[in-house]
This record gives structure tokens, C-alpha cells and sequence, in this order.
């Protein structure tokens, strides 16, 4: 493992109490042997290749996961992967449910892991879907073409952040819902900000 000014905070993430912690440690140990940079990135650990992501740990209410940054370009010929939702384009879980699977795991999250590497090594890239291909909800539209300056705005933005808007607009299954949210994002849209930022 390579020495970083994270390490103290890695620490105190494996030293919390946790659900996961067990299950957490035993990752640790995988995803170190790997030969990989550990750091606190997203206030999760995560494993780096000269400065490039590949696998974080996190955890949720029913399972913990390794996350491959590149998930989309692995091998899976064990069919291990879970794609989280179906607007997740590249990443991919590893998901476990207690210390005996991890363990029962190691060989295989290790290849994983191994394979992981490669593909950071090799430059690949995934392909991503243009904002074009994603929905474009009614509501949003609306207001688009009432607002050229909106149109506009929501242009000069970053493709991530524009397929952001459009998958929160979407995931409201209410109009009214879609509408509230659309107006109340106006402003931060205009201003060249992104959902999150």
C-alpha cells in the first residue's frame, strides 16, 4: 500500500462503528493487497491508480459494495456485477450481505479487482449516451421554450450536469411534481450550476 495523507482519515472510516465494519475491514485487506493507492474520496475509501479511480467501498441499509469506477468495461463471467439503477451508465457493485460471503469472495473480488486495473492500465474509456438519448420531460421543455435565456443556459452546461437535471426532473412520476421541480431549479440553471453543486 502506498503511503498517503489519507491514511489517518481511512482509519478513523474503518475504526467508526458500523453495520459493515467487518465486512468493510475484510474489503480493506482485498482491495490493499491489489497493490492500489488508498485515500477518502466522496467520504468513502477508495482505491486509486496513479491518480485515477478504479473501486470504492461503501455501504447502504441491506448490503455493502465494492464500486468499479469502470464497472461496464469488466469481465464478469461470473455475472457478479449489479448495475445500481438503469440510468447508471459505467459503474458497477460488487454487493455483499456479511463477512462470510466477502470472505467466500476473496478469490473472485480480488480478479475483479485485478481486472480493474488492466482496464485503467489500458486507457479504454466507456461510452457514454448523449444527453440527446435521455428523456426530456414536457414540463422541462415547456419551460425551455418559453425561456430562450433558460435554453440557453442549460446549453453552455456540462453534459453531466444536463443529463443530472433531466434524470431528477424524470424521476418525479407527477406532473406536478416534475413542474415543482423544473421551477425550483430555474435559477441555479441560469446561474451555470449543476444539481449538486
Amino acid at each position: 500500500m502506498k503511503s498517503t495523507k489519507d491514511d489517518c482519515c481511512a482509519d478513523e472510516f474503518f475504526a467508526r462503528k458500523s453495520k459493515w465494519q467487518a465486512e468493510y475491514k475484510l474489503l480493506r485487506e482485498i482491495a490493499l493487497a491489489s497493490g492500489l493507492e488508498e485515500s477518502i474520496k466522496w467520504m468513502h475509501p477508495t482505491y486509486s491508480l496513479d491518480g485515477k479511480n478504479v473501486v470504492l467501498i461503501h455501504g447502504f441499509k441491506e448490503f455493502c459494495a465494492l464500486l468499479f469506477i469502470k464497472g461496464s468495461l469488466l469481465n464478469d463471467p461470473k455475472n457478479l456485477l449489479i448495475q445500481q439503477t438503469e440510468n447508471v451508465q459505467v459503474r458497477r457493485q460488487l454487493r455483499f450481505t456479511s463477512v462470510r460471503q466477502v470472505a467466500d469472495q476473496a478469490v473472485d473480488i480480488s480478479d475483479y479487482i485485478t481486472n480493474a486495473i488492466e482496464v485503467e492500465k489500458s486507457g479504454i474509456e466507456p461510452e457514454f449516451k448523449d444527453t440527446e438519448d435521455f428523456y426530456m420531460p414536457d414540463e422541462f421543455q415547456d419551460k425551455l421554450d418559453e425561456m430562450p435565456e433558460l435554453q440557453e443556459a442549460f446549453h453552455k452546461l456540462t453534459p453531466g450536469r444536463q443529463r443530472g437535471y433531466l434524470l431528477f426532473f424524470t424521476g418525479a412520476k407527477q406532473s406536478k411534481t416534475r413542474t415543482a421541480r423544473v421551477e425550483a431549479n430555474i435559477d441555479r440553471i441560469l446561474d451555470g450550476h449543476g444539481l449538486n453543486d
